[in-house]
């Protein structure tokens, strides 16, 4: 365990979310030893050898489990295998780092949590904005009541022309669950939620639109995450744009979500409208508090170091699993963040508010 060694982990699938933030994170720890890097494809996991010093490449991740001096293991893999390699590791009696979301749906993530509690173990979903500094400082602030009362909040998540992979595993509904809404929207989503306090959610509406590819080999982009999973002979039965509304027992949410749009800006940005004073904070950087002091309305943007949220995230559940406490990423605290997007995309199916 980490407070009389290094604790063991090992990391299941080397794509880019492991490359650039997982390993570099875990690399770093002292008191932390990557036995193993996972994948498919040997060459990537030969790569997190070479570069952060993980002892042993392997293709198949049944090895890893099987090896009784792995702790824990992290779950980097496309959203569909999310669930076979979590429910897999648990049950060999590991602790779980899965990353966001928690799977491709909300009765699949139910089991998951229902796995780790059998099993009694820790069960982590990567949601790395609730370990961003200004959403803790957003979530101190509303508990403390500096803006009032809540009543209303606003996401948007758009921009444009950057449909991630397309034709691939980001645009294949059986692969990744969803478009814009879980690969995006999730982060705000939960992020709010968690700013809240965790509100009981009452109805939902929603709408999504697949409209800027539909001709995959016509569509032109200024930028593609994950190119190189492109597949112009692929599929693209996922949504590009989301319109929807939500209420709570605590506020009404309401968010506009675009992997592409035919407006040429990034439009990402939460506020939160209070009774006392309201916030714009601007996704993964600070925020600007409008309030009054004084007789006078003023603005207000503190400047502020911002640590690595994906190496707080990974500490975090380090320690989580050395002291068996659950935080605040553990899949029981995301679970209301799941069932609001499973909600989401019922609605706009069956064209019609939801009552949850």
């Amino acid at each position: 365990m980490i407070e009389s060694g290094r604790y063991t982990v090992a990391v299941v699938g080397c794509g880019r979310i492991a490359r650039g933030q997982h390993f570099p994170a875990l690399s770093k720890m002292e008191d932390v030893r990557i036995k193993y890097a996972c994948d498919l494809i040997p060459e990537k996991a030969a790569g997190m050898v070479e570069k952060f010093g993980a002892e042993r490449a392997v293709t198949d991740y049944r090895e890893v489990l099987a090896d009784p001096e792995v702790e824990s293991v992290f779950v980097l893999t496309p959203n569909y295998v999310h669930y076979t390699v979590t429910m897999d590791a648990l049950a060999a009696g590991k602790n779980v780092f899965c990353e966001k979301p928690i799977t491709v749906n909300y009765p699949l993530s139910l089991e998951m949590a229902e796995q780790a509690e059998k099993c009694g173990k820790i069960l982590n979903i990567g949601v790395c904005n609730r370990y961003h500094k200004t959403v803790e400082i957003l979530e101190e602030m509303n508990r403390r009541g500096e803006f009032g009362k809540i009543y209303h909040v606003y996401c948007s998540f758009r921009s444009f022309r950057s449909i991630p992979g397309l034709g691939g595993a980001f645009t294949t509904k059986a692969m990744s669950g969803g478009g814009v809404l879980i690969d995006w929207g999730i982060h705000f989503l939960d992020l709010i939620l968690y700013i809240l306090g965790g509100p009981k959610l009452r109805t939902v509406t929603c709408d999504t639109y697949s409209e800027m590819a539909k001709d995959m080999s016509a569509y032109r982009y200024r930028s593609m995450w994950a190119r190189d999973t492109a597949d112009l002979s692929g599929t693209n039965d996922v949504e590009d744009f989301v319109s929807g509304y939500v209420r709570t027992d605590a506020a009404s949410i309401s968010f506009n979500g675009a992997w592409a749009q035919n407006i040429d800006r990034d439009e990402m940005f939460i506020d939160f409208l209070g009774d006392r004073g309201g916030v714009r904070m601007k996704y993964c950087a600070g925020y600007t508090l409008f309030t009054e002091k004084d007789g006078e309305f003023v603005e207000i943007s503190p400047e502020y170091d911002i640590p690595n949220m994906y190496a707080r995230e990974d500490r975090a559940f380090l320690e989580s699993c050395r002291s068996g406490i659950p935080n605040r990423s553990n899949i029981v605290n995301i679970l209301e963040s799941a069932k609001l997007l499973d909600y989401l995309y019922r609605s706009a199916e069956q064209k019609k508010e939801i009552t949850l």
